[in-house]
């Protein structure tokens, strides 16, 4: 799919119809590009997967938050999966009505809790026994009916990055079979608490079937237990975590993923929901980056660029694989291997190591491929750079869907306190 969507024409790389070289004329480097046929064909390999069968895809935020993004999902009939109040807010504000709306995250505050409960959210996944007790009195206090599932960890190997595995013990998130099966009994005593769902997830870049299937396999056994004593949720929410290839990796098919859930969900009356971030949005976007200098030492060659770690995180954080195209194709030109990094003043800083790359010359694009899921969702203005621009490509259009941040917004909020003597 990634091919179909960016690909050379005449030399020059394409983001569907439009020369990703127009785009960066337009406005400057660094600047994320995200494919709106993209992101409609992987949210519809979804909903076509599960036909009939009633099912909610949430879509995760934190995967890529832009008001575009989110609510070019959300016309197709997303929900979205938040695991903050700001993230609650960007969803409403793009137009995801709250009825489609779960809220994650070990860390909710009360102030969050009341803001969702204002906005009649579907439910909260809860994550331990504190917060459950918190819930119920925020929503005590709101007079406002809590809906809720419980968060539980399975204990299952995701065989994932162990910074994106989030469903063993050692992991923060959840609480185990035992420990959720006491918290339903408790939340079902609660006259200001509504049990309805139940919830997993286990990571992130899952690039096989079987552990989603495990854990399911144990929900399963927890919910026959919570019907047996009365206790029935509408929904059973799995999570996301599927993966994408970033570097020849095979991942399953939304389709495989969902039908090899729905073969094991046959007589469960619950409404299934499933929260892909990744796997819609990750191969949607691309990063494009301007070579400024060739640096070269008695070890290393460096192309050093105008996208820094603070722009696209992952290679720093997790040493992870991101295709390095350049916009103008160079066949049969002679490759040399690079480092390609960033200005920030730090050694981590880097978007490529021993990367073969043809012989370039300052001011050359290049694009930083399978960027469109946790980039610029985790950038910052480390060293006081501006954070990049953000464009939607749809045929042979694009707009600027965010603009490039200024110095004045850096300081945005700041003052300077003036001491009395």
């Amino acid at each position: 799919m990634k091919d179909d969507i960016f690909y050379y024409k005449d030399g020059e790389l394409y983001c569907e119809q439009v020369p990703i070289r127009k785009i960066a004329s337009k406005t400057g480097t660094p600047v994320y590009c995200y494919s709106y046929s993209h992101l409609v064909s992987r949210f519809r390999a979804y909903e076509e997967a599960f036909g009939q069968t009633p099912h909610l895809v949430c879509f995760a935020v934190k995967a890529n938050s832009n008001l575009a993004v989110l609510n070019t999902l959300g016309e197709l009939g997303a929900g979205a999966d938040i695991v903050s109040g700001g993230e609650l807010f960007r969803a409403l504000k793009a137009g995801i009505p709250a009825g489609r709306i779960v809220y994650s995250g070990v860390g909710k505050t009360r102030s969050e809790m009341a803001y969702a409960l204002k906005e009649d959210i579907l439910m909260f996944n809860v994550e331990s026994m504190e917060e459950l007790e918190v819930i119920d009195a925020v929503a005590s206090r709101e007079k406002k009916k809590a809906r809720i599932a419980i968060r539980v960890n399975p204990d299952v190997d995701p065989k994932t990055h162990p910074y994106i595995s989030t469903g063993l013990k050692k992991n923060k998130f959840g609480l185990s079979i035992e420990q959720a099966l006491d918290a339903y009994r408790k939340a079902s005593r609660r006259s200001w608490l509504e049990v309805t769902g139940i919830a997993f997830h286990i990571g992130s870049q899952i690039l096989e079937t079987d552990p989603f299937v495990h854990a399911f396999e144990k929900i399963k056994i927890l919910l026959e237990k919570l019907q047996s004593e009365g206790i029935n949720p509408s929904y059973v929410d799995l999570g996301g975590g599927l993966g994408i290839s970033y570097h020849g990796e095979s991942p399953p098919e939304p389709e495989d993923y969902v039908s090899s859930i729905l073969k094991r969900a046959s007589g469960l009356s619950q409404t299934i929901i499933m929260e892909p971030g990744r796997a819609i949005c990750g191969n949607s976007g691309v990063l494009v980056t301007r070579l400024l200098y060739t640096k070269k030492n008695s070890l290393k060659t460096f192309y050093v660029v105008d996208a820094a770690m603070n722009d696209l995180g992952r290679p720093s954080l997790y040493d992870a694989y991101h295709e390095i195209r350049p916009v103008h194709e160079r066949p049969g030109a002679d490759n040399i291997t690079v480092d390609v990094v960033g200005p920030i003043c730090e050694t981590g800083d880097f978007l490529a190591r021993d990367r073969d790359l043809p012989i370039l010359s300052p001011g050359e694009l290049l694009t930083v491929m399978s960027a469109g899921a946790y980039g610029f969702t985790m950038s910052s203005n480390y060293n006081s750079r501006p954070r990049a621009a953000e464009v939607m490509v749809r045929g042979s259009r694009f707009e600027i869907i965010r603009q490039r941040e200024t110095y004045e917004d850096l300081i945005r909020g700041e003052t300077i306190p003036q001491w009395e003597d």
